[in-house]
């Protein structure tokens, strides 16, 4: 039988059309975007929800729970929302929406990222920057807190390790805070970013033999921001790993779709010997699993 090979869709991150024009960015919009990638083959959907008018991200937990109430009414997929890189007026912590919706019986899973970076564009063929960065913070009391909401709400955190230290770090809390379900190791490697390792197979091993030190067995997947996750996908099937694509890792100005991505995804899993699996077949996969 085929490996279930879990496909996560990030819908839209934080980038209007005028960054990437096929992003989805009203609730409708992003209701009918997750829809039409869970029924292309993809398992879990990350999203932020964003202000219309703006552009701008907008953390609002009502506008979150109007998103993912309407996905899950018509599909079996997995819907999780960011959080936000600052306080918004009137907040006290990064994870307000996060708690709301948790109280609310909304999160299976969300972001708790265990560490902080440097965010620099970067012309791989010049070897030059492209602008200036900004820096990504979380602070130990901030992923503190996240770990006490996943331990108090039961969802799986969902660890994005943009350098190979947010592995140790992440397996470090979930130590700390073993009532937290399992997390999710998301592998991020880079094309257009200055952060982390390139998407190429010695980085992937590297970073399943460093999971293997610090928290064997634990399930992770792997995604490529600003570049293509594609190439690897052989790799990653081989390894036993799900995978990341979606227009928020996308190079900007994609005039692909999400769905196109997904489509591409299953193509690619499928020539490796695997077939997607379903947001039913990840729950099942999570089972147990601490």
């Amino acid at each position: 039988m085929a490996r279930k090979v879990w496909i996560e869709v990030a819908l839209n991150g934080s980038w209007g059309r005028a960054q990437q024009p096929n992003v989805p960015v009203t609730v409708e919009e992003i209701i009918a975007d997750g829809v039409a990638c869970i029924e292309a083959g993809a398992a879990i959907l990350h999203l932020h929800a964003v202000d219309p008018v703006t552009g701008k991200q907008n953390d609002d937990p009502d506008i979150y729970a109007a998103i993912m109430n309407g996905i899950r009414a018509r599909t079996d997929g997995i819907v999780y929302p960011t959080m936000p890189i600052h306080l918004y007026p009137g907040w006290t912590d990064r994870y307000q929406s996060a708690d709301e919706l948790g109280r609310r019986g909304l999160l299976e899973w969300a972001v708790v990222d265990p560490g902080s970076l440097n965010f620099n564009a970067y012309d791989f063929n010049t070897k030059q920057l492209r602008g200036k960065g900004v820096v990504y913070a979380n602070t130990d009391a901030e992923i503190r807190r996240g770990m006490l909401l996943a331990a108090q709400y039961k969802f799986h955190p969902e660890y994005a390790c943009f350098e190979p230290g947010f592995v140790r770090l992440g397996a470090a809390m979930h130590r700390a805070y073993p009532d937290a379900p399992m997390p999710v190791y998301s592998f991020r490697f880079a094309e257009g970013m200055t952060l982390g390792l390139p998407p190429e197979e010695w980085a992937l091993d590297t970073y399943i033999r460093l999971l293997a030190m610090e928290a064997p067995g634990a399930p992770w997947m792997a995604g490529s921001m600003g570049g293509d996750i594609t190439p690897l996908i052989p790799a990653i099937v081989a390894r036993g790993g799900g995978v990341r694509t979606g227009l928020e890792d996308a190079p900007m100005g994609s005039n692909v779709t999400n769905v196109d991505l997904v489509k591409e995804c299953v193509r690619a899993i499928r020539d490796a010997g695997g077939e997607p699996a379903t947001g039913v077949d990840v729950r099942e996969e999570l089972k147990g699993r601490r």
